[in-house]
């Protein structure tokens, strides 16, 4: 992974955290966890990140806890990484639609009929309301993090779970995981011809 895509990931957790944090001061670091979906120790880094930037203060409240209060610069960076973030959305979108009609037509053309998607992001989302202008069909949905949730009334399934799934192609449909979700269909025996990705890697 390269350091602008660790950047883009760093930038919207730390996003993550600020803005939890501005809603409620009294959260633990479990609970934001929890929240985020985060292991413990990577909310740990990026607390002790976000206070040695002056963006946090870190007050200590009997028994041995913490509250995490949000400083005036810690409000402009939240503001700061929002507006980027909408700007990033927008442009990702932008690129996804124009990437995904491209897409779904040669593959169209080919004679693909069933596609799998590979990432249940707002990207998916995208494709998903772009592969409705194709007379392709989606066969079921793959993700890391969000197995089990619903996506447009199919079940997210494991990437494991890829060998009982019907498909001519499988299209990566996450920007921010493309790279880990793209070595993960590698190393569960998907052959690279059988993978599309919409974002340069």
């Amino acid at each position: 992974m390269n350091n602008n895509r660790l950047s883009e990931i760093d930038q919207y957790k730390s996003l993550q955290i600020l803005d939890e944090l501005s809603n409620n001061e009294s959260l633990t670091q479990r609970n934001l966890s929890q929240r985020l979906g985060l292991a413990l120790g990577l909310v740990n880094s990026y607390i002790k990140n976000l206070a040695s930037k002056g963006y946090i203060t870190v007050k200590s409240i009997p028994p041995k806890r913490y509250a995490y209060l949000l400083t005036p610069k810690g409000l402009a960076e939240k503001s700061r990484l929002t507006c980027h973030l909408l700007q990033d959305y927008t442009r990702i979108y932008r690129e996804a639609r124009e990437n995904l009609k491209k897409l779904f037509n040669e593959l169209s053309i080919d004679g693909v009929r069933e596609l799998v998607f590979a990432g249940a992001d707002e990207v998916a989302e995208i494709a998903y309301i772009t592969l409705q202008e194709t007379d392709m069909k989606l066969t079921g949905v793959v993700d890391v993090d969000r197995v089990g949730k619903k996506f447009f009334g199919s079940y997210i399934s494991p990437i494991g779970a890829i060998d009982d799934m019907s498909y001519d192609c499988i299209v990566v449909t996450s920007y921010l995981k493309r790279e880990s979700i793209y070595m993960e269909l590698l190393s569960n025996g998907v052959d690279k011809k059988d993978i599309r990705i919409i974002f340069a890697r």
